[in-house]
């Protein structure tokens, strides 16, 4: 007997709404989808729908958008409070402990880290299983804000506080930040820095080229999420308003 590929719940095939289909697709939110469906762009096994309200079984109901197929899968966001000693991957060959591992609970969905932090820093990390929202987001031409609390091995020059915003130039291009500034009132190794600029490794090629090493970097907020009562090592779900506004900042 060929097995079934349409889902099941307990008391029977899994039916959702055709918007809510749409947005977990990533094409925008359930009310995007609305206008989609009001202006006749999708189409359910092959006829347009312009039907409020139609509905669509998972796995048996193919429904198209711009002659793509597409796949109403359930996304998850996660943010994640990563600890210092932790991979930012999927897993790791040595078996050193990663995001995976402390999110282990939070889903049965197969989700994967946005961009990555070094093993010895911490801070704010979203894991999702929607990869278009992951290519956005680190996307260079979005310019998604990140602010950091670095604490470097000597107090900065105010002169290399001015380059970092003028920009320096490295040998894949120049590295700039959008602001940079000493934490306190006077000043000392512990800056805060605000940066759009997405590049890998940017932060530490930025520091090393002007003559620091950075001790301690902690990721404070990304993307307008932010670490407030999400203690170190923890995690949680990003609500649909987070999710929203991610979409909209990507856009």
């Amino acid at each position: 007997m060929k097995k079934s590929n349409t889902p099941w719940q307990d008391d029977g095939p899994v039916v959702i709404r055709l918007n809510k289909f749409i947005a977990n697709s990533g094409v925008g939110n359930r009310r995007d989808a609305d206008q989609l469906i009001l202006k006749g762009e999708i189409q359910v096994n092959g006829a347009v729908v312009k039907e409020m309200g139609r509905k669509v079984t998972l796995g048996r109901d193919i429904v198209t958008y711009k002659g793509t197929d597409l796949a109403g899968q359930q996304f998850v966001y996660i943010l994640l409070n990563k600890p210092k000693n932790t991979m930012s991957v999927g897993s790791d060959p040595n078996g050193k402990p990663t995001v995976l591992d402390l999110c282990a609970n939070a889903t049965t969905e197969r989700i994967f880290p946005v961009g990555q932090l070094d093993r010895e820093s911490m801070g704010l990390i979203l894991l999702t299983n929607d990869p278009e929202m992951s290519r956005r987001l680190v996307h260079p031409d979005h310019q998604v804000e990140r602010l950091y609390h670095l604490v470097l091995d000597k107090t900065m020059k105010p002169s290399d506080i001015k380059k970092a915003l003028k920009g320096v130039p490295l040998d894949d291009g120049l590295i700039k930040v959008d602001e940079l500034r000493y934490v306190g009132d006077e000043e000392g190794p512990s800056m805060g820095m605000r940066i759009s600029m997405n590049r890998k490794m940017v932060v530490k090629k930025l520091f090393e080229k002007l003559g620091y090493s950075i001790v301690k970097e902690d990721r404070v907020m990304f993307a307008g999420l932010t670490k407030k009562d999400l203690p170190r090592g923890r995690w949680r779900v990003l609500s649909e308003r987070e999710v929203n506004f991610l979409r909209m900042a990507t856009r």
